[in-house]
């Protein structure tokens, strides 16, 4: 079988900077990743950024189907010639952001199992479309820069901790599993990757009331990360109505000190302080 190697030269690839490209090449990692993935014959797997197609083939051999998801043309035309008569392969030429995974979920009717070695430059907006997708997907398992999965699994009090930390983990259970060495990739990038698989929860961890306005919430706590969360929050723009005293009242009523820290929250306090400002909003006194 055509190692990676074998199948940049043959095609004469080389590594496009604007997209962030830095091929995985090393074999064992390759099937690390796609055995991280527990396909079963009857799962739908969606690769990002397929590339040269080596991890595509032994998921292909494992799932049900694989819509294998490139935006570079000289890529995409390798997955056709790759992957030609395949039934159990779909090529997507285009950008996985604007993936449309509620039709495809629809379109086999089942949820949808994700994979991908994610390029560093698009990682958060990757992880936010999955998260508005969760819907029409179960799980996912994805290499990422290893500040990214540290970010995304990070807890309370760490600086790491923030945004994508409290989002991801209210909708999914998250897990690192093991890091990549830069020494596996062509070329070799400047950081160091790492893996991280997730299931989607049926619900948040939390009941919360308004998603839409929880996400807002979280990121105003986070808006300036040395601020006090009075103060980030008194600069919310979808907290204008609230007087400063309500605010204070509404902290108070969460049990959340307005001097701390948005990063010092954890989960359950910021679906609770959501709730209680949703609901002051809504029924002013």
């Amino acid at each position: 079988m055509a190692t990676p190697r074998d199948i940049l030269r043959r095609y004469d690839i080389r590594p496009s900077k604007k997209l962030g490209q830095s091929f995985l090449v090393d074999g064992n990692t390759i099937s690390k990743i796609a055995a991280a993935g527990r396909i079963s014959p009857a799962d739908v797997v969606v690769e990002i950024g397929a590339g040269l197609g080596v991890m595509t083939r032994d998921i292909a051999l494992a799932a049900r189907q694989v819509i294998a998801v490139e935006i570079d043309p000289r890529l995409v035309e390798i997955l056709r010639d790759q992957f030609s008569g395949d039934d159990h392969v779909e090529i997507y030429a285009g950008d996985f952001l604007k993936f449309d995974f509620s039709t495809k979920s629809i379109q086999y009717n089942s949820k949808i199992k994700v994979m991908g070695n994610v390029p560093y430059n698009i990682s958060s907006p990757v992880i936010f479309h999955l998260l508005e997708s969760r819907k029409a997907i179960s799980d996912f398992t994805l290499m990422l820069q290893k500040e990214v999965v540290e970010r995304l699994i990070s807890l309370p009090g760490h600086k790491s901790y923030g945004v994508p930390s409290v989002l991801l983990q209210m909708y999914a259970e998250v897990e690192r599993l093991f890091d990549v060495s830069a020494n596996c990739f062509y070329p070799r990038p400047k950081v160091e990757s790492a893996v991280i698989s997730g299931t989607f929860r049926k619900r948040p961890l939390f009941a919360l009331d308004d998603e839409g306005f929880f996400r807002r919430l979280v990121k105003a706590s986070f808006a300036q990360r040395r601020k006090m969360l009075t103060n980030n929050l008194k600069s919310a723009s979808f907290l204008e109505k609230l007087s400063p005293s309500g605010l204070e009242d509404a902290l108070r009523e969460a049990a959340i000190d307005g001097k701390r820290r948005g990063e010092t929250l954890d989960l359950q306090e910021f679906a609770r302080l959501a709730n209680i400002l949703k609901y002051r909003l809504t029924n002013p006194r």
